[in-house]
């Protein structure tokens, strides 16, 4: 029994050296800075939300270019007949027939070739601001896509913090675990002897093989936690699972500077930001929309050139003026010119844009709707958090007391037992007290922390809180 019990303590003091080992730098620290640098380089989410800005800021490219002058070039040749005959024609699609030749008596096959070669110019000379609304409104969308870039930047950087907070705050409680278990395993080992003397009653010994067990389960449970929060932290940063040395600062330490008083501003708040972009985005689609309706006074310009085997002199009574000749066919022998202005309405579109334009106005109404809430909602989290920064002060500031009389507690309570005056019952109350105040007291200044980045998160600037970091 005495050699188990030596094999026990010595794996024990093993667990619980080996945070204090890996604190010491037996692995590489990952430091909280680098974890957030990890975690924006390789964070496929960011990538998308970047690439989604891209994509849209090249729409205000498009959107510019879309007013330049429509300017076309064409070229054909051809070879057929060119027989004419008087008749009606429709404008039915798809159907296209071209006459352009004499009509004759009855009808022949003589064929040449032609040729005929244009360019054209269309340039909405004034559209009452559509050109520009329309930029507007490209520039609207690229703002509310670097709008949600910057806060998923931003809410991924608060996730990541938290998650490595909870994992230190894990690992810490993984070594109260052990602390407490090692206590209890010295505990046990006094009372079996005890028992065996028959100092105490046999019921004694069941009790400590039970607290014993209780504290096993406890870091069973704890490394648990402690795999949990790690995985947590691995997806915050894109990284596959793996274990984590941690700045252990946090659990030693509480921040250098803390806010004087309660803050309230969260008007840079990056969410609020975002929903205000898509409030704007929403209101110059309608003011896009808005201008479609309006006339557009358009300039535009031709220049044709043509040519055709068929001589000028060919007609029903002279059939025979052409030529079946490739190069007489397509040299261009007369041109034409024209330049002009006009202006077009399409006036049926005054009802079909009301109805668009209406649908807008309503989504941005409820996008409105959607700001003021968000708005809401950060302004009671942050009241929630500058209690939660009052109160885990106060916690920090009590913990050394509580702990200092679990300790006494314990420690007298021990001394009684192993003189016959107190009872099991009562040493293994104070032992519970003993690690719940060592618990605290590990827990007590990650709290600080966590409350301290709950501000920054809900005021939306995280220097707020980075800046504490040494």
């Amino acid at each position: 029994m005495k050699a188990f019990n030596k094999l026990l303590m010595t794996c024990i003091l093993f667990a619980v050296g080996l945070p204090i080992a890996c604190a010491q730098g037996s692995d590489p620290v990952l430091t909280l800075p680098a974890a957030l640098q990890t975690a924006l380089a390789g964070q496929q989410l960011i990538k998308a939300k970047a690439n989604y800005a891209n994509a849209s800021s090249q729409g205000i490219t498009s959107a510019k270019r879309d007013g330049l002058p429509d300017v076309t070039f064409s070229a054909q040749q051809a070879y057929g007949t060119i027989n004419g005959l008087n008749g009606l024609a429709s404008g039915i699609p798809g159907n296209i027939a071209i006459t352009s030749g004499p009509v004759s008596g009855s009808q022949n096959w003589n064929a040449a070739f032609a040729a005929f070669y244009s360019s054209n110019i269309n340039w909405n000379l004034f559209s009452f601001g559509l050109q520009k609304a329309h930029v507007a409104d490209a520039r609207g969308t690229y703002n509310v896509d670097a709008a949600d870039l910057k806060q998923t930047t931003f809410e991924l950087q608060t996730k990541v913090a938290g998650a490595y907070l909870n994992l230190l705050a894990a690992q810490r409680l993984h070594y109260s675990m052990n602390v407490n278990l090692w206590r209890v395993s010295q505990l046990r080992d006094v009372i079996l002897a005890r028992t065996q003397n028959g100092l105490n009653a046999g019921v004694d010994s069941s009790i400590a093989n039970a607290e014993l067990a209780k504290a096993r389960i406890a870091v069973t449970d704890a490394i648990t936690f402690e795999q949990a929060k790690a995985r947590e932290l691995a997806m915050q940063m894109g990284v596959t699972h793996q274990e984590f040395t941690l700045d252990s600062s946090f659990v030693s330490a509480i921040p250098a500077q803390l806010p004087a008083g309660p803050v309230y501003d969260i008007s840079a708040h990056p969410l609020l930001d975002y929903y205000s972009k898509r409030v704007m985005s929403s209101d110059l689609t309608a003011a896009y929309l808005s201008k479609t309706r309006l006339p557009k006074v358009t300039l535009f310009g031709a220049f044709q050139e043509r040519g055709s085997g068929f001589g000028t002199g060919y007609s029903a009574g002279n059939l025979s003026d052409f030529s079946g000749n490739y190069l007489n066919g397509i040299d261009p022998v007369r041109g034409n010119y024209l330049v002009g202005i006009g202006i077009t309405w399409n006036i049926t579109d005054m009802s079909r844009v009301s109805s668009r334009l209406k649908s807008q106005r309503y989504y941005s109404e409820g996008l409105t709707n959607e700001y003021h809430y968000q708005e809401t909602n950060l302004t009671n989290q942050l009241e929630e958090a500058n209690k939660q920064l009052v109160n885990t002060l106060q916690k920090y500031k009590e913990t050394p007391i509580q702990l200092k009389a679990a300790n006494d507690a314990y420690q007298q309570k021990k001394m009684l037992y192993t003189n016959g005056l107190a009872n099991i019952v009562d040493v293994t109350q104070t032992l519970y007290n003993l690690n719940r105040a060592e618990t605290d007291q590990d827990l007590a200044s990650n709290s600080v922390w966590q409350s301290l980045l709950y501000i920054a998160a809900s005021t939306g600037d995280l220097t707020l809180f980075l800046n504490q970091i040494k």
